[in-house]
């Protein structure tokens, strides 16, 4: 007689995924992994939303692991499936962001053949996540996908990779599934907490920088509380604005892509640098050159979830191995200090912070920075601000204010086709709010098929197309670089919007500023899937130079 505890391995997978409280997994389908498939059949709690390319898929998956801060699922064949799903291991890893990715794999009996679409995947991922590995036995299902959940979670944050032998898949077992992984944390001392709120007593002229990994809105509103009270000039690192409420007194602006010269000088002039869950890389710094290396001439206090990026590049005063949300616990918690001696530079750092809010025009018809400024507006608090990598998202990122957590979803590894599946996720997740994905010409043509899985699961996000008919940023470095040699950066492009009602949505084009607005409340108003075609002028390189006037300076 069998055991009634008995299933395949398959079936036990989707069991110890359920058990770590996975709702929703995101993939491709695969023949190398159906027994999971077959599994996710049975079970009413985890939906699948099946993509059309595993890249979008992954992108998907680690946008849903920022948004919930837990590891977001992602199901992918082998070989070529695991490769096209690479791009968003990478984002995961350098965005530190929990998220698992199983990968089918050949046949035990197979392996080191060169079989059919075989690949080593601890080789292949073993520098994009933070662990890789293979269940050859399906009794060992369990204790490998807790311990993926607890080094998902754990410490930085970041991807996980399992590789699922097909035949592993389907052998017989009676192992029951393990509970849920618990997030291991580390907290700051008290002697610690204290020797920074001496650091900040004796500073005149203190700032603070925010972003990485690991963090929540309670986090968010922990330390805001923290800088409200101690008067603190607080910014934010590339593409982590939304953790802290830009309307804010204590916010001074992005310390990204082009930080703005008032900023930039707060940044080199501090006496004292807080820096809470960055990884000081080279975007937040400038390419490494804003601050000193080893051994910044500001005393830098450096708090990081992990010990292994303390040190790594920058030598800090004082070094905290703290959880983002464990510190601004603390330092909520703390006395505060008297900020008197830098209330005027944060009122500079704040003016100065406004001033770029205004737009300054560029050429043609479409004014992209009073595009933003109007969405800012007619926007809800809560509304996702979506997108890619291309010189399109550096009019988002000055001109739009971000009010709260996790209302921005951009790689800070800058990779290109995020926008769109990264919406699409967000609408998958909360869809009572509001999904506008910005994309390039360039950059939605990476997974602009994903609108597809938007029509078919029923997510009607708004897709902001601002096409150039360029690579603009490739272009931008050409022009300054290689002077008058421009090669193939241009692009020749389909009408988007003709695509949009392709798909079965909504689609509409903008070539005049003063048409966006009827545009956009069209598209809420569908309740589809929608793409706004904004034709722009490829003058209009960036918010605050042209094409000419890139060229005129190497003239000059």
């Amino acid at each position: 007689m069998s055991d009634q505890n008995e299933k395949i391995g398959g079936h036990l997978l989707v069991e110890a995924l359920t058990a770590q409280g996975v709702d929703i997994a995101f993939g491709v389908p695969g023949e190398s992994y159906l027994a999971v498939i077959d599994g996710l059949h049975d079970t009413n709690s985890v939906k699948t939303v099946m993509c059309r390319q595993e890249g979008g898929a992954a992108m998907m998956a680690e946008a849903h692991g920022k948004i919930t801060g837990r590891p977001g699922l992602c199901m992918v064949t082998r070989g070529p499936g695991a490769t096209n799903a690479s791009a968003g291991v990478h984002i995961a890893f350098q965005d530190s962001t929990p998220m698992v990715l199983l990968v089918g794999q050949v046949a035990r009996d197979q392996a080191e053949r060169e079989a059919f679409q075989e690949i080593d995947y601890r080789r292949m991922f073993g520098q994009m996540a933070k662990w890789v590995a293979e269940i050859d036995i399906a009794d060992r299902i369990p204790e490998y996908i807790s311990r993926a959940f607890h080094t998902a979670m754990s410490g930085r944050p970041g991807p996980v990779v399992l590789a699922l032998p097909e035949d592993m898949l389907r052998d017989v077992t009676s192992t029951a599934a393990a509970e849920a992984a618990h997030v291991v944390e580390a907290h700051p001392g008290g002697d610690d907490m204290a020797r920074l709120r001496q650091m900040l007593a004796t500073a005149e002229r203190p700032l603070a920088i925010v972003g990485g990994g690991a963090w929540d809105a309670q986090a968010c509103a922990d330390f805001q509380a923290f800088a409200a009270a101690n008067g603190l000039p607080v910014g934010t690192s590339f593409r982590c604005q939304d953790y802290f409420d830009n309307r804010q007194p204590n916010y001074v602006g992005h310390v990204g892509i082009g930080v703005s010269p008032t900023l930039g000088a707060m940044v080199a002039e501090a006496d004292v640098l807080l820096v809470v869950g960055s990884r000081l890389g080279e975007m937040t710094t400038g390419g490494y050159e804003l601050l000193e290396i080893p051994s910044p001439k500001q005393k830098l206090i450096h708090v990081y979830p992990g010990a292994e990026e303390i040190g790594r590049v920058y030598r800090p005063e004082l070094a905290i191995m703290a959880s983002p949300r464990t510190f601004s616990k603390a330092a909520r918690a703390l006395r505060p200090v008297d900020g008197a001696a830098w209330a005027a530079r944060l009122a500079t750092g704040k003016a100065a912070y406004l001033d770029t809010l205004k737009p300054i025009a560029t050429a043609g018809r479409v004014q992209m920075a009073e595009v933003v400024r109007w969405l800012d507006g007619h926007l809800a608090d809560d509304a996702f601000i979506c997108n890619g990598a291309g010189n399109y998202a550096t009019w988002v990122h000055r001109y739009f204010q971000y009010k709260g957590y996790r209302t921005q979803l951009a790689p800070t590894c800058g990779s290109m086709g995020y926008g769109v599946p990264a919406a699409i996720a967000a609408k998958i997740a909360c869809p009572e709010r509001t999904a506008v994905a910005f994309a390039g010409d360039g950059c939605f043509m990476m997974h602009g098929q994903e609108l597809a899985t938007a029509m078919q699961y029923e997510a009607p996000t708004i897709n902001v197309i601002v096409d150039n008919g360029m690579f603009g940023t490739i272009r931008m470095h050409q022009e300054k670089h290689y002077p008058g040699r421009e090669h193939a950066t241009n692009l020749r492009n389909p009408d988007f919007a003709a695509l949009g009602r392709a798909y079965g949505g909504f689609g509409a084009t903008v070539d005049d500023t003063a048409q966006f607005a009827d545009a956009f409340k069209a598209a809420e108003a569908s309740g589809l899937p929608a793409i706004i075609h904004v034709k722009t002028d490829p003058e209009a390189i960036t918010p605050t130079t042209s094409i000419s006037a890139i060229r005129a300076s190497h003239a000059g």
